[in-house]
């Protein structure tokens, strides 16, 4: 599935392409894996949009075995494979290309974030979750919630019509869901039922709402920089456990380097190359 995962033959190539993406760890954690692994490999950042991506990879040569795919080229990423994993297929955007006999295969390992991260944090199974926002990241969230036991879910949005991709996600899913705007007392009680929130949303969007958000027991907020969030924060103060995208980004990793190397994943190693999230 991934390259040669001996340091015999040419020097291996792996990154992450995105923008912007200069604030990306991600190499810390894949370099982390292949020095564990004996892998004398590179990973490196690549800023490229969703227009740049299929004549980026295009160009690439064998040595290169795989790649990460932030924003805002996931969707580009699932198109342009020629083989596509299930859940990629069904979240509709792919966060990693790996480098097949005919091509790439695209996967979607932010739902493995998702779910690592909340584990985590604690969350063994969930009834009833929340999902704030409906963009890119919000449909790998609800597979993930699906697979922690969620039946159901609410979407919180701003824009109802942009909420439709996510509500199809979860019917699909066998899930009940319903919408909600940013109305901070009925996103309070929506979160107070709930066993989890996953955030979506960039930190000054979540501000709005955090201190509603806060009286949920879990948060998982899926962005780590700037950290702490006024989210974080909030779910902080409240006394409530907040686990920081930073622990999205590495249990997502896990299955990259998996593909990539065709070798587990050095999880104590790749965990240890991020500092924790301190609030």
């Amino acid at each position: 599935m991934g390259g040669d995962s001996t340091t015999a033959g040419p020097a291996r190539r792996a990154a992450v392409l995105g923008k912007p993406i200069s604030h990306s760890r991600s190499p810390q954690l894949h370099l982390a894996a292949y020095r564990a692994l004996g892998l004398d490999w590179t990973y490196d950042r690549i800023e490229c949009t969703a227009e740049q991506l299929p004549g980026l990879v295009d160009g690439l040569g064998p040595e290169w075995v795989g790649l990460s795919v932030t924003m805002p080229g996931k969707e580009a990423a699932l198109a342009y494979a020629t083989e596509r994993a299930e859940r990629a297929v069904l979240v509709g955007s792919a966060n990693t290309l790996v480098r097949v006999v005919d091509g790439w295969r695209a996967d979607c390992t932010d739902v493995d974030g998702v779910t690592g991260a909340l584990r985590g944090g604690g969350v063994t199974e969930l009834a009833e979750a929340v999902v704030l926002g409906a963009g890119g990241t919000a449909r790998p969230a609800l597979l993930a919630l699906s697979e922690l036991g969620a039946k159901q879910v609410t979407v919180i949005a701003r824009d109802a019509g942009r909420a439709r991709s996510a509500l199809d996600l979860a019917e699909c899913l066998g899930m009940t869901a319903t919408v909600l705007g940013f109305d901070p007392d009925a996103v309070g009680a929506a979160c107070a039922r709930a066993g989890a929130v996953v955030s979506t949303v960039p930190a000054d969007a979540a501000a709005a709402v955090a201190d509603a958000v806060a009286t949920a027991p879990v948060v998982l907020d899926a962005i780590y920089n700037p950290w702490p969030t006024p989210l974080a924060v909030a779910v902080a103060r409240a006394g409530h456990t907040v686990v920081s995208g930073l622990e999205m980004l590495l249990n997502q990793a896990y299955g990259q380097v998996e593909q990539f190397t065709g070798r587990p994943a050095p999880r104590a190693e790749m965990a240890a190359a991020i500092e924790p999230r301190e609030i």
